[in-house]
């Protein structure tokens, strides 16, 4: 994918299953734990952590959200 961007995890709560990245350039993405990437089963992010993901439109009146999330 092309359109993938990098940005640092803000914060992630693993009870709820949704945080925010911070972007390089650009405000802050929403991210569900069901756009996380990989094999393990608990699919989490945390704080700090360096990821790659594609910006994508989230449900209406919600903005962009992280899709394809991996962590680097």
């Amino acid at each position: 994918m092309s359109d993938r961007q990098t940005g640092i995890v803000k914060w992630f709560d693993r009870a709820k299953g949704y945080g925010f990245i911070i972007q390089t350039q650009g405000p802050e993405l929403f991210v569900h734990h069901k756009a996380i990437k990989g094999a393990h089963a608990l699919k989490q992010l945390i704080t700090g952590q360096s990821v790659s993901y594609v910006a994508a439109e989230g449900r209406p009146g919600k903005g962009m959200q992280a899709e394809h999330v991996e962590a680097l």
